[in-house]
């Protein structure tokens, strides 16, 4: 059996790395900060002591961590030291054309990768139900599929490299719109004199309804800012999506309006609030 490993085991990772160990693969597990690796570890995976010998132990290696240049950084930590052929595969939201440049850069030594990032959330990634869109060769796609399918129920092939990090471009162009429509139909619910909780639930349960107003409505009646998913990814992601819009010729005029509401609770200090928190942005200037 292939020896798997995790690199990154954060909100989204911990959980996915879990449910390797729980279908019975052998599982190797790496995370900057060491401790988070526990309760994993606890499960049955193996803490590696570094990048070095994740290389050295795993032949397909799964990365979930932040920013292009991290993935970047833990790949070439790892590559001087993997076996030919091994598969990484990036679960990490980057830049389209960094997802391509990393491609190019493994294929040429002899390795395989796959741009995988993943949408679903946090419960998602607990229930392992999430979706990965998947860019790269097939080959790589059909064998990494049996570990994908341990915390995903749609793992699909959209394109060449690169393609993968592009549908999770227009997947977060989605979200901050629904997240918009949310926050502002709250907002002026709230200055109405409507209550929140019921606004929610009868709008949820009609056409407006949405993934947002189920999972982020009940945070913002409550007045919870935990992430969730923070602002500031969630400003990281946009800047991906406006690079790539640029790249493609195509213009975000919602998403840019978003983002700036989102750059004012940023230059607040809650950078790490869930992006929900957008609805206190909104209600300040409806009071005025």
């Amino acid at each position: 059996m292939s020896r798997v490993g995790f690199v990154g085991l954060g909100t989204m990772g911990a959980p996915m790395a879990g449910h390797l160990v729980r279908h019975g693969f052998d599982v190797v597990v790496w995370n900057r900060t060491p401790e988070k690796a526990d309760p994993v570890r606890e499960q049955g995976a193996h803490l590696a002591e570094d990048l070095a010998e994740m290389g050295r132990e795993c032949d397909v290696v799964m990365l979930c961590v932040n920013r292009t240049e991290d993935v970047a950084a833990c790949i070439a930590a790892m590559t001087p030291h993997a076996k030919p052929g091994t598969l990484f595969v990036d679960h990490s939201t980057i830049s389209p054309a960094g997802a391509r440049e990393i491609h190019a850069d493994l294929t040429s030594l002899g390795f395989s990768f796959l741009d995988a990032p993943i949408t679903g959330g946090s419960m998602g990634a607990q229930k392992g139900t999430l979706t990965i869109f998947c860019g790269g060769r097939h080959e790589d796609y059909d064998r990494a599929l049996p570990f994908l399918r341990a915390y995903a129920k749609r793992p699909e092939f959209v394109g060449e490299a690169g393609a993968g990090q592009m549908m999770k471009m227009a997947n977060q162009i989605a979200v901050g719109g629904a997240l918009m429509a949310l926050c502002e139909s709250l907002a002026f619910a709230e200055a109405a004199g409507l209550d929140l909780a019921q606004t929610r639930e009868l709008l949820a349960g009609g056409a407006a309804g949405s993934w947002a107003f189920d999972n982020y409505g009940p945070k913002i009646i409550a007045k919870d800012w935990s992430p969730g998913f923070s602002v500031k990814n969630q400003r990281k992601d946009f800047g991906y999506c406006f690079e790539a819009a640029e790249t493609v010729g195509a213009v975000l005029p919602g998403t840019e309006v978003v983002d700036q509401l989102l750059a004012e609770l940023d230059a607040e200090g809650h950078g790490e609030w869930t992006t929900a928190a957008l609805f206190e942005v909104l209600r300040r200037k409806s009071a005025g």
